[in-house]
């Protein structure tokens, strides 16, 4: 897809060639969060936020619908991959997350989650406090699979990966009326970042040590938001990119403070808003040619539901999209995003 790509592809494996040595003492990796990182958890909720149904999924390695909003792979199997997994965390609520496969951790994301509890409760997905109460599960369940000693070791060695905030500001607070007239952009993220604290607080006490949290998107830039906010218009909107701006500014400082009281604890932010935002405003010179509409039906608006097998104008090739539906990255983007992700996480295995 590109000389671009393929440089990009190129330098990931020499990188990964520096820290392999490293990697391979990940014993596990837990993950938290939003649709972004979510692998198949609201397939077993009563919520119409899925995407266990085509084409979802259609260029995934098993070329079936999982749960995951997009063609194929997430950023985070992308980043697994990286660090020498052989297969990946399960779904926490699924079948398969079960004796051994838990071993190698586990994946609590929840689409349409957030920082917010009531955002999640709004789409019936699962709030990142119950997120945390289901890892205090997998613990108990652990220890009763391989004894309290070897539970402690992958507890402790694990890399945790948090992804939140998106679907508080598109799927509520910019959309919910009461909730605008009553915060501002300003006041609601301080309250975000309280809950933030308070997760990272919680994941610390129970063992945590090595975590990554990304950083919002560039909001205004998703197709989605662009059709909603952008007044008929066809580029980014500059009023959400610099909401997310300023919302990330506050996750590094909060971050900082975090790390510097916990002792112990590597809190890296990795940075989702650059490396997506130069994908969609120098998308011919990544190896894209189209980075304004998406590739699940008219591109303008769809996904979830609305993404579905009877969606006019689905493409035939998802490799020259930036975007797979109205809010999520395609898998090719996913793959060029990881890159990024494992280069500026270096610090969370070495």
């Amino acid at each position: 897809m590109g000389f671009l790509r393929s440089s990009l592809a190129s330098f990931l494996l020499l990188f990964l060639g520096l820290f392999v040595a490293d990697a391979q003492f990940v014993p596990a990796l837990f993950i938290f969060g939003d649709s972004v990182f979510d692998v198949g958890n609201n397939n077993n909720l009563h919520t119409l936020i899925k995407a266990n149904f085509p084409p979802y999924g259609r260029d995934f390695v098993t070329k079936q619908p999982t749960g995951r909003f997009c063609n194929g792979k997430l950023a985070a199997d992308f980043t697994a991959e990286s660090l020498g997994f052989t297969s990946y965390p399960q779904a926490y609520l699924s079948r398969e997350a079960s004796g051994n496969n838990l071993l190698i951790g586990a994946n609590f994301a929840s689409a349409a989650s957030g920082y917010f509890d009531a955002t999640a409760d709004l789409y019936n997905a699962i709030p990142l406090s119950k997120q945390l109460e289901y890892y205090r599960e997998y613990q108990r369940r652990v220890v009763e699979i391989t004894g309290k000693s070897n539970a402690s070791t992958i507890i402790s060695g694990a890399i945790y990966f948090l992804s939140a905030g998106n679907s508080d500001f598109l799927q509520n607070y910019y959309i919910d009326p009461l909730l605008h007239a009553a915060y501002s952009f300003d006041r609601f993220s301080d309250i975000l970042m309280q809950s933030y604290t308070n997760f990272i607080q919680g994941l610390y006490a129970l063992g945590a040590r090595r975590i990554g949290v990304t950083t919002l998107p560039p909001m205004g830039c998703l197709p989605a938001a662009v059709t909603i906010f952008g007044l008929g218009g066809n580029e980014c909107v500059e009023r959400l990119n610099n909401d997310a701006i300023s919302f990330n500014n506050k996750l590094n400082a909060t971050s900082q403070r975090l790390q510097n009281h916990l002792s112990g604890l590597i809190l890296v932010v990795l940075d989702i808003y650059q490396p997506l935002f130069n994908l969609v405003t120098n998308a011919t010179a990544n190896g894209f040619f189209e980075a304004r509409r998406a590739c699940c039906g008219t591109g303008l608006l769809e996904t979830a539901i609305l993404c579905n097998p009877l969606s006019v104008g689905t493409c035939a090739n998802a490799s020259g999209y930036v975007f797979w539906d109205g809010f999520h990255p395609s898998e090719a983007a996913n793959n060029i995003i990881a890159q990024t992700l494992v280069a500026s996480g270096i610090s969370l295995i070495s």
